[in-house]
């Protein structure tokens, strides 16, 4: 396994001598490699695939090579998942490499769309002692800029004059073509303009993934698409309705109306409450609606006013409003077209409202599991959960602490791959297995990593997980050192923990790195001591705290280092909150975080 923590240079051998850091030789080679099980599930990853693809190993370890790079249904080549797949599958199965001929395989480029590349691939089988291949190596070229060029040079070479002839042809037919498709679109009038801006506002509405999004897209695009020139978009709330309102519906309006009982008098709430569309033409219609209504538009200028329903099945979600400063009657293509829009508007409402529910329920869940650590003598002890950002799913990151049977306390961070609640489920179950087994063996963290591993085979729960296991005796404890804390810990396959001593100078513990748990290897694994001074501070956390996109891991963990020595001052707590505070700006991965002192 690769050691993840990113730091290297050499390690001392059993003799003393100076050998080769493998994990860091694997990190820095320029060529892109992967690491997969003969199931083809990532495991490991170097920093040049990462750049190649633009992708975070938060995104790729622990996941199925082809949910993470699809085939490209777009493509005039589809033959790329199929050839991948079957040259992998030749190499597992027959022990030998197998060498791909160029091959084209579009990536995703994250906005749901996919990058043209050319790749020449090697699969490459690493086999036990017995001739079983245990993990598959996949080594790419991205060959992209080579097939361009000599696409162009080919071009070159046949563009003759009859060549030129033909494209002036072709160009001038295109251009009479789109004049005359113009005119036709043009008389349509602006009820069809208005419908194709609507089939590209679907889009940006199908990425909206909060309320806030929903609205910004409805205020900021939709309205202008309709030609309108204000509007709100009410979302209902109990037996209430809170407003989102352009602002050229004027401060008053915005003040008094964002929040309404459903129902009130305004269009608005008997739009949402009736499941009624309300259509007032004039000036008007609109006074003889209600009271309420002359205070709008005064205080708007806009006359004329649709309210439409925002509505799933049967259920009721609110309303949208919309208005214009002329008086005009309602055609009935106009109506059909907002009544297509407020659709749209509504899934992507319920799709929100339903997808931030069941977020709330699981972060509550994982929450739950995340417990207080207990007051441990001689340790000051504090701990973080911070979700990501950038999507709407639960991960695998947890933290535990706890004393074990033999006084010492027993310091855990760890992440199940995924984000989902498959992930959310295996965490709970190797994180509660953990407790058991630790307590129970009053082993060193090697052995008892090695038993969870054990107990995972046996209760066949397949999951990856890394995770840092450590024991902590405070000074002057039965099993410790009289002056110092005592530190025994293992790391399987996790970024490196890092100490702070009581002077500020901050080191990441780079030992070397055992293989995850759940790959079911069978390597030995290895203890790490250390003796702490009175005043240091051990950080504990997950990758989510130092990965970003297009970043390679070394500049993550040296800002995680710099940030950690300057606020080392802090009490145990304030020092955990500064950290998150300028480490975790809208974070691509969920952070757990355990922090450490050592008070006496």
């Amino acid at each position: 396994m690769i050691d993840r923590s990113g730091m290297g240079g050499a390690v001392d051998g059993p003799d003393g001598t100076s050998v080769v850091d493998h994990a860091r030789l694997f990190r820095s080679t320029p060529t892109p490699y992967l690491v997969l099980t003969p199931d083809l599930t990532i495991v490991e990853v170097n920093d040049a695939y990462l750049r190649a693809t633009g992708r975070t190993r938060a995104e790729l370890l622990g996941r199925y090579l082809f949910d993470v790079f699809p085939g490209n249904p777009d493509s005039s080549d589809p033959t790329g998942v199929p050839n991948l797949r079957a040259s992998l599958i030749r190499a597992r199965d027959s022990g030998r490499a197998d060498t791909m001929a160029l091959q084209r395989y579009d990536i995703p480029d994250g906005a749901g769309g996919f990058l043209t590349r050319y790749w020449s691939p090697m699969n490459v089988p690493v086999r036990d002692d017995a001739g079983r291949t245990l993990l598959l190596v996949h080594r790419v070229e991205d060959a992209t800029d080579f097939v361009r060029e000599r696409e162009r040079s080919r071009a070159h070479r046949a563009r003759g004059e009859d060549f030129r002839r033909r494209m002036e042809e072709a160009e001038l037919d295109l251009y009479a073509r789109a004049r005359e498709l113009r005119a036709a679109l043009e008389s349509e009038g602006r009820a069809t303009r208005q419908l194709t801006t609507l089939v590209e506002l679907a889009g940006q509405l199908a990425g909206c993934e909060t309320v806030a999004g929903l609205a910004e897209v409805v205020i900021d695009h939709g309205l202008a698409a309709l030609g309108a020139d204000g509007g709100a978009v009410a979302v209902r709330d109990q037996d209430r309705l809170r407003l989102t309102l352009t602002d050229s519906l004027g401060g008053h309006t915005r003040e008094r109306y964002a929040d309404l009982p459903l129902d009130g008098p305004l269009p608005a709430c008997v739009a949402a409450q009736r499941d009624e569309v309300v259509l007032l033409p004039d000036r008007a219609t609109a006074l003889a609606w209600s009271d309420e209504m002359a205070d709008v538009l005064s205080d708007t200028g806009l006359r004329r006013w649709v309210a439409l329903p925002l509505r799933v099945g049967d259920r009721r979600l609110g309303s949208l409003t919309v208005g214009w400063r002329d008086d005009a009657p309602f055609r009935t293509r106009e109506v059909e077209l907002l009544g297509a829009f407020a659709a749209q508007c509504a899934q992507t409402l319920d799709r929100i409202r339903v997808h931030q529910a069941q977020r709330r329920t699981s972060e509550t869940l994982q929450r739950s599991l995340l417990t207080e650590p207990p007051p441990m003598a001689g340790l000051a002890v504090a701990v973080r959960y911070h979700p990501a950002a950038e999507h709407e799913q639960v991960g695998g990151d947890w933290y535990d602490a706890f004393p074990a049977s033999d006084g010492a306390a027993t310091l855990v961070i760890g992440d199940v791959t995924g984000h989902d609640q498959r992930a959310l489920a295996a965490m709970a179950q190797i994180r509660n297995t953990l407790r058991g087994v630790a307590y129970l063996m009053a082993a060193p963290p090697a052995a008892i990593l090695a038993a969870l591993e054990r107990v995972q085979t046996g209760l066949k729960v397949d999951a990856l997980a890394s995770t840092v296991l450590a024991h902590l005796w405070a000074p002057g404890q039965a099993g410790g050192d009289p002056e110092r804390a005592r530190l025994v810990w293992c790391n399987a396959g996790h970024p490196p923990p890092l100490l702070i001593g009581p002077d500020g100078a901050a080191r990441l513990l780079s030992r070397p790195v055992d293989p995850m748990v759940g790959l079911g290897i069978g390597r030995s694994r290895r203890d790490h001591h250390l003796l702490l001074d009175p005043g240091s501070t051990l950080v504990l956390y997950t990758d989510g705290l130092v990965e970003r996109r297009h970043e390679v891991l070394d500049e993550g963990l040296e800002r995680l280092r710099a940030a950690a020595a300057r606020l080392h001052h802090l009490p145990v707590e304030e020092f955990c909150d500064a950290l998150l505070a300028e480490l975790a700006d809208a974070p691509s991965d969920d952070i757990a975080l355990l922090a450490v002192r050592v008070t006496g």
